[in-house]
């Protein structure tokens, strides 16, 4: 079956005079003409224009696409597969981007005030204002999660580097603890929990343990909170919400 340039370019949602340039520049060129001398598309031509225009949809150009789609080693298997794979990368891209706003508007929620180019410098791939922005769809109308906005709107770069420095330090005992097979109710990783308990309630606000059980609820609910720690070590999310609420219970 052949199709008319009009068709093609309704089947693919692209314009006529994209398909003229593409014909111009001999990256698509129809396959036969009309007796009027029309273009005429065949159902390789349009399988070939479906490759470029994922390929142009992920950010190549047109000389780059030539190569791409000429290539004599690559049949339509070896193009699907590439353009797969390129288009997960792409998401993974767009997530993490997506991820960087959501971070800055929490940030610009709490009332942070720095510079673009200290925001990347404190927070790089990891936003202390996490877990207090995450509060406030819990606890927004409380008291302490005000006395949080309160807080944070003062804090200086230096701050914010202090406090993500101690952060780190907690994750990290409580990785530490995690691998050498410390109980998640033993004391090791009780006292790990309370310091995490400490640490909010001195830069964001106060957290008595019932509030910290909610929030080690979060961690294990969330997948956001579930693949943080989890990254820092497989199963270390139920080991944190564990020994978060042995800590409550202690108390």
């Amino acid at each position: 079956m052949n199709y008319s340039v009009g068709q093609v370019a309704r089947i693919a949602a692209v314009t006529v005079r994209t398909l003229h340039h593409y014909d111009q520049v001999g990256l698509l060129s129809p396959s036969g003409r009309s007796a009027a001398g029309y273009r005429l598309y065949s159902a390789v031509d349009v399988e070939r224009l479906r490759q470029i225009l994922t390929y142009r949809e992920l950010g190549f150009p047109l000389d780059e696409i030539a190569g791409l789609v000429d290539d004599p080693s690559a049949d339509e298997t070896a193009h699907l597969r590439r353009q797969h794979e390129l288009l997960l990368d792409r998401g993974r891209r767009l997530q993490s981007m997506a991820r960087a706003v959501e971070r800055l508007l929490e940030a610009i929620q709490m009332g942070i005030s720095l510079t673009p180019e200290e925001r990347f410098e404190v927070f790089g791939d990891s936003d202390p204002a996490e877990h207090a922005a995450e509060a406030e769809s819990r606890w927004g109308e409380t008291d302490a999660y005000k006395d949080s906005r309160r807080r944070t709107s003062g804090y200086t770069k230096q701050d914010w580097l202090t406090i993500k420095a101690e952060t780190d330090a907690i994750e990290a005992s409580f990785v530490a603890a995690f691998k050498d097979g410390a109980e998640a109710d033993g004391e090791r990783a009780m006292d790990i929990a309370e310091e995490h308990r400490a640490n909010i309630s001195r830069w964001y606000y106060a957290v008595p343990v019932d509030l910290h059980r909610g929030l080690a609820d979060m961690y294990i609910a969330d997948p956001r909170f579930t693949t943080h720690y989890d990254d820092l070590a497989p199963g270390l999310a139920q080991y944190v919400h564990d020994a978060i609420h042995a800590n409550a219970d202690r108390a």
